[in-house]
């Protein structure tokens, strides 16, 4: 059954040392993740300590600091209850139609937070400021919560809970005291994504006018390019950043999730909702239709009313082969580079792991202007040939959201037994034979969504390519901001669209990943 390993129990092969060439890709993935930080804290300590002093210590950057803080904890907490909810309803309750809900709960991740940000306001002003930065983002962002959430009720041994039924626990003091500790890890991985993808949020929260640290760094980068003000800015959102990992890894603790026997071959039976099961739906109903219907319309009515529609639909097909070309060729790299973290981190519990995996987090607190400046300077001053080629943005692509695998693979691997990998070792397989035939295929599902999301994030990437891109290179993301800056909606409409068309396949991916074989029956109370 699946138990609660305390490290002193742990198989002892988590213990052991890491092997010597798995440690060194670990920091070579490591370093390579580092730039942008590194490129900051250089250009920071350059600084005039006066100077510094002036930039930090100054009434605006104590009011980005409340509304970078403030609207990261609303932003989380949001998610956490609404992904919670939603996963609960879908995956352990007979809800009508969960299959479909859970697509659909899926889907925000293909509308990017910029085109959700301007669907809004595109329709109503009312939601500029904090309510309604909380509200876009947490739209945007919930799913990263809700999908581990669902994979995890889904892989819990329901033996747990009939034990906890059987000596009287009640149905929400089961849920509270037996399932909710076991979904710490889901919760605490997709929060901390939501996080930091929340730190470096710019086009929703410029769209909807809410300042934080990341508006401040690109207004402070337009008005003086790299200068100091925004670099120390900087400084402070990666200091965020890294309060934000201490707090998380130590929230998570060191217990492990991973079955240690067979356990019950089978799934949670459902609840059943009675005479709730159909008023429920204002639930997910409520969820989508906020997340994914309110930004399709506004898009659909600029398309229809919008003085600039056909402009520009000659290189929408280029434009979209472009983007899928780039997203396949990053989604693939990052798993490839996602998978010796995760087993670094969690099959040989070290420092150096744990140390190599939150570098890969570091990058998603910076804005994506912030790590394209880093690589422009390093292109320019080592590898000039390089510079402004696919390699620079594949690069940034991967720096940005790598740890988006990172979380999905690690997740997989929590839950994958130790003991097959030292049964096969036992076998005679050595450490690379046993990672491919037996490791790998055990994860391909984190591995799976890890590419998923990835893909979808470098689909919906706007400012790092802005700057990195190739000269006559466009994205569709790139396009669509453009038009719209230009106030040409009808135009920018169909570019968005079709970005959300392309991402829809990877959510599926996504959906399928977490759904499961089959769902638990229902019962009777």
């Amino acid at each position: 059954m699946t138990t609660t390993v305390d490290p002193p129990r742990m198989s002892r092969r988590v213990h052991d040392g890491a092997p010597v060439a798995l440690l060194l890709i670990g920091v070579a993935v490591a370093l390579f993740a580092l730039i942008p930080l590194l490129h900051v804290v250089q250009y920071a300590a350059t600084v005039d300590p006066g100077v510094a002093r002036e930039q930090l210590f100054r009434p605006r950057i104590g009011m980005l600091l409340r509304n970078t803080l403030g609207l990261m904890v609303a932003c989380v907490a949001a998610s956490i209850v609404v992904s919670v909810a939603c996963a609960w309803l879908v995956v352990r309750t007979d809800l009508p139609l969960a299959g479909l809900w859970h697509v659909l709960l899926t889907a925000p991740l293909a509308v990017p937070a910029f085109v959700n940000g301007f669907g809004w306001v595109s329709l109503t002003h009312a939601v500029e400021g904090f309510g309604g930065a909380v509200m876009v983002v947490t739209l945007s962002y919930f799913p990263f919560v809700y999908l581990p959430v669902c994979a995890a009720l889904r892989g819990l041994d329901p033996a747990h809970e009939e034990i906890a039924a059987s000596v009287g626990l009640t149905r929400a003091a089961t849920f509270v005291r037996v399932v909710l500790p076991q979904l710490r890890p889901a919760i605490l991985g997709g929060s901390l994504l939501v996080a930091l993808h929340m730190f470096s949020e710019f086009g929703a929260l410029k769209t909807l006018r809410f300042p934080t640290f990341t508006t401040a760094i690109y207004d402070q980068f337009n008005t003086t390019f790299n200068g100091p003000a925004a670099h120390l800015s900087s400084a402070v959102l990666v200091l965020l950043c890294l309060v934000v990992l201490l707090v998380e890894l130590r929230l998570r603790g060191r217990r492990r999730y991973a079955r240690t026997s067979s356990g019950s071959p089978r799934t949670a039976d459902r609840a059943p909702l009675g005479g709730l099961r159909w008023p429920v739906l204002v639930v997910p109903v409520a969820v989508t239709g906020l997340a994914l219907g309110v930004p399709i319309y506004s898009l659909v009515h600029w398309m229809q009313v919008g003085s600039s529609t056909g402009n520009g639909l000659d290189q929408l097909v280029p434009t979209a082969i472009t983007t899928v070309s780039y997203a396949a060729v990053g989604a693939l790299l990052s798993v490839v580079l996602a998978l010796p973290v995760g087993l670094l981190v969690v099959r040989h519990q070290s420092l150096a792991g744990t140390l190599v995996e939150r570098s890969t987090y570091t990058a998603n607190a910076l804005p994506g202007i912030v790590v394209a400046l880093a690589l422009i300077t390093v292109t320019i001053e080592y590898a000039t040939g390089l510079y402004q080629t696919a390699i620079v943005l594949v690069a940034a692509y991967l720096i940005m959201f790598m740890s988006r695998a990172v979380v999905s693979v690690r997740a997989s691997l929590e839950q994958a037994p130790p003991v097959l990998e030292s049964v096969a070792r036992s076998l005679g397989l050595g450490g690379v034979a046993t990672t491919w035939r037996v490791t790998v295929p055990i994860v391909m599902p984190g591995i799976g969504a890890g590419a998923a999301l990835v893909f979808i994030a470098i689909c919906t990437e706007l400012t790092a390519t802005l700057l990195l891109a190739p000269l006559e290179t466009q994205t569709l993301a790139t396009e669509f901001w453009s038009q719209s800056s230009a106030l040409a909606y009808g135009a920018a409409a169909p570019y968005a669209l079709l970005m959300i068309v392309i991402s829809m396949p990877a959510v599926y991916l996504l959906s399928r990943t977490t759904q499961g074989q089959r769902p638990g029956r229902p019962v009777t109370p």
